[in-house]
């Protein structure tokens, strides 16, 4: 939760920091997504650094290393200062923390997708490790809430003179807090059996190359569809609609926090869903959605009539919900549990870093292109066209029945 709250408050509250650390011209908010894009270039290569501490030391010691350096990067973040007082350095500097919180949060969510798989009951595994992707989005609606709550309750002048460091500080209090909580954790089952058994890789990087190759590359196609339904469907629907001129910030804001109640509500259903229908069934229904809904779904929110636009941004919601709910789980069980933890930062990280962290600023550059708001739903489709072979031909890998009892 914490985790997803410190990294996604810089895109919802872009339009602000694009002011702030940008100046504020036409091409700022541009310059500003393309921060958070270089920022998440740092994701494959953070996960598969704390991916190697995971799969060799363990769980337990990455998780809370990945937590110290997110919560010393949100404190500095906090404390910047902004473009009136030293010019543009104030900009490098941002982007540059936001590259050590990428690179963080690279570690962080497969490591805590892998624990959860380890420790959940084979008959549960889909429900337990959708709470990964459920606790995500509450911390990104706790990011979405605090940033509409600063930007509705502040004038302008305060918002942009000193308001904008409180949802930071915020966070970095948090990131904390849950770094001390941390620290009572106990181990993995499947890392203590790899140590028992003596299985640990000594080289994990080399052992899921050349072991789980296939698992990569089904990982990779997984989170491009999930990453990208996500990261456009949701996280950059806000900027959207500011630039478009569907809504102001604080509207846009308030209707992205609706949509982020829905995705809280629908992981944990589809996540059960999986354990009883299977991974395969439910991710092809959510491909076969996500070429058909998305270019409606994005021409419908450019209109100025709010309750369509809330309908719009609702559904591109529940759909990016439930692919990330069945992603976290179909995703981890790609691999076995040795170097299980590089295998996702090879293929699920390395698709984030591509179809998350690069596609809000490639969405924003095309709209500002072509003047076309429905491009953004495109992309989503594509994805969803190119990634539906991979899923007809991949194996179920949900545990059958005999082997859950």
């Amino acid at each position: 939760m914490v985790e997803w709250y410190d990294f996604t408050l810089y895109l919802y509250f872009s339009t602000v920091l694009s002011r702030v650390f940008f100046g504020g011209g036409s091409t700022s908010l541009a310059a500003t997504l393309g921060g958070f894009a270089v920022a998440y270039l740092m994701r494959p290569i953070g996960a598969v650094v704390f991916g190697h501490v995971g799969d060799r030391r363990g769980r337990r010691p990455m998780l809370l290393l990945s937590m110290a350096v997110m919560s010393g990067a949100m404190l500095l973040t906090a404390l910047l200062p902004t473009e009136s007082q030293i010019g543009p350095l104030a900009a490098w500097l941002l982007i540059l923390l936001r590259c050590v919180m990428g690179f963080s949060v690279g570690g962080e969510y497969t490591g805590v997708v892998a624990y959860l798989l380890e420790s959940a009951p084979d008959s549960r595994r889909g429900l337990i490790a959708s709470l990964a992707a459920a606790a995500s989005e509450v911390g990104a609606l706790l990011a979405v809430g605090v940033s509409a709550l600063t930007v509705s309750t502040m004038s302008n002048t305060d918002l942009e003179s000193w308001g904008w460091r409180i949802p930071f500080l915020l966070g970095a209090v948090l990131a904390g807090g849950v770094w001390i909580a941390r620290s009572t954790m106990n181990e993995s089952p499947d890392f203590e059996r790899q140590r028992t058994a003596g299985t640990i890789p000594h080289s994990p990087l080399r052992h899921a190359w050349s072991e789980q190759r296939r698992g990569v590359m089904r990982g990779f196609a997984i989170s491009a569809l999930g990453s990208i339904t996500y990261y456009v469907g949701i996280n950059y629907v806000p900027a959207f609609l500011s630039s478009v001129g569907s809504s102001t910030e604080a509207e846009a804001l308030w209707l992205s926090t609706i949509a982020a109640v829905a995705v809280i509500l629908v992981t944990p259903v589809i996540g059960h869903l999986s354990d009883r229908a299977g991974r395969k069934p439910i991710l092809l229904v959510l491909t076969g959605l996500s070429v058909l809904l998305p270019v409606l779904m994005f021409s419908l929110m450019a209109s100025a009539a709010t309750g369509t636009v809330l309908l719009a941004a609702v559904t591109m919601a529940l759909i990016a919900g439930a692919v990330s709910a069945v992603g976290a789980v179909a995703t981890a069980e790609q691999f076995r549990g040795e170097a299980r933890i590089t295998g996702l930062a090879l293929g699920a990280t390395t698709a984030t870093a591509i179809f998350g962290g690069l596609t809000p600023y490639l969405a924003q550059l095309l709209i500002d292109g072509t003047g076309r708001p429905e491009i953004p739903g495109f992309m989503i489709a594509l994805v969803a066209l190119c990634v539906s072979p991979v899923f007809l031909l991949m194996r179920e890998t949900r545990p059958s029945p005999a082997v859950r009892s």
